[in-house]
């Protein structure tokens, strides 16, 4: 792939103006609430990392590890958890943090996982919608930008296990 052009899609610059609405946005809606953020590895490392340094009250932060993809391109249609959540998430608010709501079956699986755990809330925020390819009716809380339905990696979203470093996003021309 490497052999083919980029077209960003979505410039670091955007990407950083948008995480910092996001964070402020966040901040207001959860103020005096108890804000857990969980983080979907691995695609979702590196935007809530930036998105958490926009968050100004107090958030305690957990990972989860899910797969749905494999080594495919697209979703195999059956969420996997790897890692659990490592907290008791009762009492909390929980924003659940992901790189892409594709299908949206994992955001739907993990919802309902964290609503059994006794959270007292629970929404989602994604870096990219890609509304397109919507399996269930789940609609993002939070979303930095909505993309056709195009494969993208970047910004923590992957081909192979590599592109994540890549610090925005984009597809290859063909």
């Amino acid at each position: 792939m490497d052999n083919k052009k980029r077209n960003i899609l979505i410039s670091k610059e955007q990407i950083d103006e948008r995480i910092v609405q996001l964070g402020a946005e966040i901040s207001v809606d959860y103020n005096n609430k108890k804000l857990y953020v969980l983080s979907l590895l691995r695609g979702s490392f590196i935007f809530t990392a930036d998105l958490v340094r926009h968050i100004t009250i107090p958030t305690k932060i957990g990972f989860m590890t899910t797969s749905s993809y494999g080594d495919k391109l697209e979703s195999k249609g059956s969420v996997n958890i790897i890692n659990d959540i490592p907290d008791n998430v009762s009492g909390f608010d929980v924003l659940i943090v992901d790189d892409i709501a594709d299908t949206g079956l994992t955001m739907d699986f993990i919802i309902s996982h964290v609503i059994s755990l006794g959270a007292s809330s629970v929404k989602s925020c994604v870096l990219l919608d890609k509304i397109d390819r919507r399996k269930v009716d789940i609609t993002p809380d939070y979303c930095c930008f909505e993309i056709p339905d195009l494969f993208v990696v970047g910004y923590g979203l992957n081909y192979g296990d590599y592109y994540r470093n890549v610090p925005y996003v984009f597809n290859w021309e063909d």
